[in-house]
């Protein structure tokens, strides 16, 4: 069945406008999408440059669980939508997919261009407008407020799709700044937080300048939150001027971020040998030195050197580098104090939004009958690999459909 008559305006044109303008469009619904952005899809371009990750190969129970305290609202979705079906929605774009490493789903080509074009082309063949440089104001009663280089335009639709991103990367067009729009017409919105992002903390001068930049490897994470609750995890680093950042970290911005917003700061223990014990570092540490100074005998002995070496060093008196026993303890658990998260303009991503509680299982507005929404413009977030690319098209989809069955009842 066609609604030829009917007009959807999808404002956003990252995955998830695309991928509800794409549910829309081929069921013959007109379409347009407008975004502030000179060209659509530009931080899903930016994502792309270090490699397309589209999805997760893991079992769906264990993709569910990384969605955390939102998984009870997106596993329905997501089982409409699943890493499966997203994979063959892919490959009917012409591009193939495979499996990396470490189970993360790549194109073949690893890039993001030739994914973003094909579907653009089909999306214009299906009939779908684009509008560009168009800024969402608001309303003006019921009708869509823009600011466009022509000036302001006010636009009618017949039901509209919100999918204007979070606030990271702002420079792409996700700003946040519905937030307030979205709020003064009395919609819950949880307010936007950094996910997937780097954390502060004082590191000496010495340490800033000279290992600024080096990558941890191999280390994992220790962090016990007030609440009682343990996080562990291994992977790897990277000291940056202000602290840390790198996957290991995004991997527990979620639960560091909310201890720091409850108490200050975040107490992470570091351990630099996660593949040795520490009776094994005893023993090795142990051996005699001879004429080798410490730095040679830690190297020797155990591989530490480079920024490894360093934070050692950060973390203990010249007295307790000569003490073994505290030594071997600390590579096991060197303390960190995490003070703060990097801006939100510099996170991968972003936690809050829209809450849930105000829309039905469609994506609709309970308030608006007729407004949709989707994308990280929702109340959830999820670690890197995959999992937010995957949301996104599924919430996209999800709205779409929630839009076509709204329309079909009018």
């Amino acid at each position: 069945m066609t609604h030829s008559k009917h007009s959807v305006a999808i404002i956003g044109a990252g995955p998830a406008g695309l991928m509800a303008a794409e549910v829309l469009s081929q069921a013959g619904v007109n379409v347009t999408v407008y975004d502030a952005m000179p060209s659509a899809g530009r931080k899903f371009l930016m994502a792309g440059k270090g490699g397309m990750n589209i999805t997760h190969s893991e079992p769906l129970k264990q993709f569910l669980s990384r969605y955390g305290a939102r998984r009870a609202e997106l596993e329905p979705i997501l089982n409409d939508f699943s890493p499966d079906a997203l994979r063959a929605w892919v490959q009917g774009l012409g591009i193939e997919t495979f499996v990396g490493t470490s189970g993360r789903v790549f194109p073949t080509e690893m890039k993001a261009a030739p994914l973003l074009r094909a579907w653009l082309h089909r999306l214009r063949s299906n009939g779908v407008q684009f509008r560009m440089r168009h800024r969402w104001l608001g309303w003006s009663e019921n009708s869509l407020r823009f600011d466009t280089p022509d000036g302001e335009r006010i636009i009618q639709a017949s039901t509209t799709i919100f999918a204007l991103g979070g606030g990271s990367w702002p420079q792409l067009g996700s700003t946040g700044a519905w937030q307030s729009i979205l709020s003064q017409r009395g919609i819950a919105v949880e307010p936007l937080k950094p996910a997937n992002c780097g954390f502060e903390t004082a590191w000496s001068d010495y340490f800033r300048e000279r290992f600024a930049g080096q990558p941890l490897k191999p280390v994992s994470i220790l962090f016990n939150n007030q609440n009682g609750e343990s996080f562990t995890q291994q992977g790897e680093l990277t000291i940056a001027e202000y602290g840390l950042e790198g996957g290991l970290i995004y991997a527990l911005s979620a639960p560091l971020r909310d201890e720091i917003a409850a108490s200050g700061s975040a107490a992470i223990q570091l351990d630099l040998l996660p593949d040795r014990s520490l009776a094994n570092i005893i023993d090795r540490l142990a051996k005699p030195r001879g004429k080798d100074s410490l730095s040679n005998h830690l190297r020797k002995r155990l591989g530490i050197s480079g920024a490894k070496a360093a934070l050692l060093r950060e973390a203990l008196s010249a007295a307790e580098m000569v003490d073994p026993a505290k030594l071997a303890e600390t590579l096991k658990a060197l303390p960190i104090a995490l003070t703060a998260t990097r801006p939100i303009a510099e996170a991968i991503s972003s936690a809050g939004g829209v809450c849930f509680n105000e829309l039905d299982q469609r994506l609709m507005l309970r308030k608006f009958p007729g407004l949709f929404i989707a994308g990280e413009m929702l109340d959830w977030e999820a670690p890197t690999g995959g999992y937010l690319l995957t949301a996104c098209l599924a919430t996209g989809r999800a709205a779409g459909l929630g839009a076509l069955a709204w329309l079909q009842q009018q």
